[in-house]
């Protein structure tokens, strides 16, 4: 498995145990941490995802109901709203990965931790998002512009 999809796989694990259960992120992470055989380069990826898609979650949900409004957050199985949180984090929010790249990664996360049909809805939601890539960066910059307002 190469190093950014096993960080990735790390990184949804650690998500959905502290959204489903509501244990704290960094106890959660260095517990599975201690477990996981990652090396220095993939445990910081796997940080920086797991930091990001969390702590940017209610902006990340917005964006996904805004895109599959037919579906509830709070009736979205955890790996699916979790795979979708960290691709939309990855090429919205971090920039270091690209839009296809993400979409890619996610649907193999789907496939590997989802139900049967996580990978056709993943796709779909991130195909979505791609074909309107300009209002979800718009989207950002407000929220950006607004915290620095705040601040």
């Amino acid at each position: 498995m190469k190093a950014r999809r096993k960080a990735r796989c790390f990184a949804l694990q650690v998500l959905y145990e502290i959204d489903c259960s509501g244990h704290a992120l960094v106890e959660t992470f260095e517990y599975r941490r201690a477990a996981a055989a990652l090396s220095k380069p993939q445990a910081m990826f796997a940080l920086r995802l797991v930091e990001g898609a969390w702590g940017q979650r209610a902006w990340l949900d917005q964006v996904i109901h805004r895109h599959a409004p037919e579906w509830p957050l709070s009736q979205m199985a955890y790996v699916d709203r979790n795979v979708l949180r960290i691709a939309i984090w990855e090429f919205a929010l971090s920039g270091e990965t690209p839009l296809k790249v993400a979409i890619n990664e996610a649907v193999e996360l789907a496939k590997r931790f989802g139900s049967d049909s996580s990978s056709r809805f993943v796709n779909g939601v991130l195909g979505a998002l791609a074909a309107k890539e300009n209002d979800v960066r718009q989207m950002l910059e407000a929220k950006v512009k607004k915290e620095a307002r705040a601040t």
